[in-house]
């Protein structure tokens, strides 16, 4: 372990050897952390891109002497370097010649060589730095780099993505390379058994998502406390009577991809272990509440708020008590009855079918909301999950309760080396300097992009808009081009899907439905005339290719239908287009009913939708004025939610470890 702590030299770093090799987690002062966040502001310096440039020529010159060298030549020139990193850290000489060897083994076994700006990003990820790099620009190679490096140098890589599919695919995209230098590759997916997760983090470089991993950093932590009752729990839910082996080895080196997304956007509720009761009181209680809750009249009784929450006025008590007068049990109860009938309204308002969560064999499956998919066997907390399952007619299941928690800012502050990638970071960087210490810098593009971004247009009404996206699409897919439509929901994509239907158009729908139909749908929507409706799932780490003939024709062509509360996820869906220097072309077509504007600019959107009827339509330049405004609102208060979760966990992690619950 001493020869891990050794790579990180010159890191301030206060490591605790617990279970395994991670950092110390204190809580930081509040001064420290804000001026943190004002330097990140600060412009980068060109001294700093000058020794890049002077870095990336000496690997340049190794590359003949890398060139003659047999495999075991090869090998054996990255491991004296590696070899050499455990005395002297991640040294600008050492780096290069280990990036030279890795180059020419790419090269070899996957028939690519790293871009200048690649070995770039490679470096600037042994530096504990955030990469941002515009989509398209290989991430997933420049990965490949610090991995090697690393793994060869002792430290156990996780590279760590947004879902299950890309770590698969990016493992066994990059797995002749690896094997190349004698480093075994791990997979870790949904629906492991913890032997098989036991010895796929037993390898050197490991491939997993987020929320893999950060709850089998929890089973850890639970299987490691003392004689708990939450101890006991684990082994029930290991089903062995032997205390479980720690499933990771350490959290010495993770590099996140799509660190954005990661470390942003789903940093805003934590992540929890809990196990399911026996409830009291039954089924019979929760379809009671959303039946009453149901004779409640919104804007009478009850408002519903930008951030989803139920804020019941004087008159809903009052309503909540007469509906409620001829209950016995828990509802004569003021705290109990209101609980329930919050519960029920959040789930009667706030959750949709088909956008928050799907019905599959009886069952509610949460929706992800930033990447499309079903997460399954997760549930919402205090009753909620219950009440949605009572308004879907579904079996109710017991309720949870909770056996260790953390958030996503906690858990990747641990890593010893944390880094990562993403093509959108720039707006966020203050955020990522305050809460994870992590500094954004931004790499050149290998080749100047020929995205084509054509206007904003905006239609009165969500019908209009979808009439007008369909044919569009129609006509860009007789052009012989491939088109990729984005929306935010599986109802849309699926209302979507109709209309197309409806006019006999060949098309293909990837959403929470399909996920398993992933591989193939992607690999097809680069084919000529092909249209492809997908929803977030389509929007990050996915790469089309495109025939031939498609490029020859303009390339392909992405339509947003609805803007997200981050321009940083439209541009991601927009980077799914004109890659590496292909051609290629984006335009959103959304409508005045969409729920962006609705939750963040309902007060300016009254006074568009007036001017949009008195002249038929609506400007472009008023259009972008009011998803600005909206966007900016939105990423306000999601930052403030995700401080505010941190600062509460924060609170909890006392509490929590003095009664016993691992965190």
């Amino acid at each position: 372990m001493s020869n891990v702590n050794a790579l990180l030299k010159g890191r301030t770093l206060e490591v605790i050897n617990g279970i395994y090799l991670e950092r110390s987690d204190k809580a930081e002062p509040f001064l420290e952390e804000y001026l943190r966040a004002l330097v990140s502001r600060l412009p980068q310096f060109s001294s700093r891109t000058k020794k890049l440039r002077n870095w990336v020529a000496q690997v340049n010159a190794l590359e003949a002497e890398m060139l003659p060298l047999d495999a075991a030549g090869l090998v054996a020139s990255l491991k004296a370097s590696c070899f050499a990193m455990r005395r002297q850290g991640f040294d600008d000489n050492l780096l290069a010649r280990a990036f030279a060897a890795v180059r020419e083994a790419s090269k070899r076994t996957l028939g690519m060589r790293h871009h200048d700006v690649q070995l770039i990003g490679g470096w600037t990820l042994l530096q504990g730095i955030l990469a941002e790099m515009e989509t398209g620009e290989g991430k997933t190679l420049v990965a490949t780099l610090a991995a090697c490096t690393a793994a060869a140098a002792g430290a156990t890589v996780h590279v760590v993505t947004v879902n299950d599919y890309l770590a698969e695919r990016d493992a066994k995209q990059n797995s002749p390379l690896y094997e190349f230098f004698n480093l075994t590759v791990g997979i870790v997916g949904q629906g492991m058994s913890p032997a098989d997760r036991r010895a796929q983090y037993a390898r050197d470089i490991v491939y997993v998502s987020n929320k893999e991993i950060v709850f089998d950093y929890l089973k850890d932590r639970i299987a490691a406390s003392d004689a708990t009752s939450a101890h006991y729990r684990l082994r029930r839910l290991y089903r062995s009577q032997q205390q479980p082996e720690s499933l990771l080895r350490g959290l010495h080196v993770a590099i996140v991809d799509e660190a954005d997304s990661v470390l942003i956007d789903e940093a805003r509720t934590p992540l929890i272990i809990s196990e399911t009761q026996p409830d009291e009181h039954g089924g019979a209680l929760y379809k009671t509440a959303i039946e009453r809750a149901r004779l409640m009249v919104r804007g009478d009784h009850f408002e519903v708020t930008a951030q989803r929450d139920i804020s019941i006025n004087k008159q809903g008590e009052h309503h909540m008590r007469e509906l409620t007068a001829d209950l016995p049990g828990v509802w004569s109860s003021t705290l109990w009855r209101h609980e329930l009938m919050q519960q029920a309204l959040t789930a009667l308002w706030c959750f949709h079918r088909d956008q928050h969560y799907i019905v599959a064999d009886n069952k509610i499956q949460i929706v992800d909301e930033f990447s499309g998919r079903v997460m399954p066997d997760r549930s919402w907390e205090r009753g909620l999950h219950q009440m949605i399952e009572a308004k879907e007619d579904c079996e109710i299941t017991g309720q949870r309760s909770t056996l260790a928690r953390i958030t996503y800012q906690r858990f990747f502050r641990r890593y010893l080396l944390l880094c990562g990638m993403t093509g959108t970071a720039a707006e966020v960087a203050p955020e990522l300097r305050r809460v994870y210490d992590m500094e954004v810098f931004k790499i050149p593009t290998h080749r100047p992009s020929q995205q084509v971004r054509l206007k904003n247009r905006c239609w009165l009404t969500s019908d209009e808009r979808w009439e007008a996206v369909a044919e569009r699409a129609i006509e860009l897919s007789r052009q012989g081009r491939a088109v990729l439509i984005g929306t935010r929901s599986v109802e849309a994509s699926e209302q979507l899907s109709a209309r197309l239907a409806a006019r006999n158009i060949e098309h293909a729908v990837l959403n929470a439905r399909q996920d398993g139909q992933e591989a193939v749908i992607v690999a097809r929507a680069g084919e000529p005339g092909r249209i492809s409706v997908a929803t977030n799932m389509a929007g990050r780490g996915t790469d089309i290719r495109l025939a031939d003939e498609v490029a020859k024709n303009g390339g392909l062509h992405v339509i947003l239908t609805e803007f997200h509360e981050s321009a940083r996820i439209d541009r991601q869906l927009f980077g799914r287009c004109a890659r590496q220097g292909k051609p290629g072309s984006v335009e959103a077509m959304v409508s005045l009913e969409d729920d962006l504007f609705k939750r963040y600019a309902s007060t300016m959107l009254i006074g568009m939708r007036a001017i949009a009827m008195r002249r038929g339509t609506v400007s472009s330049h008023l259009l972008n004025l009011l998803v600005g405004y909206a966007q900016r609102i939105a990423e306000f208060q999601n930052s403030r939610i995700r401080l505010s979760t941190l600062k509460q966990d924060r609170k909890l992690q006392a509490k929590l470890a003095f009664s016993g619950t691992p965190i």
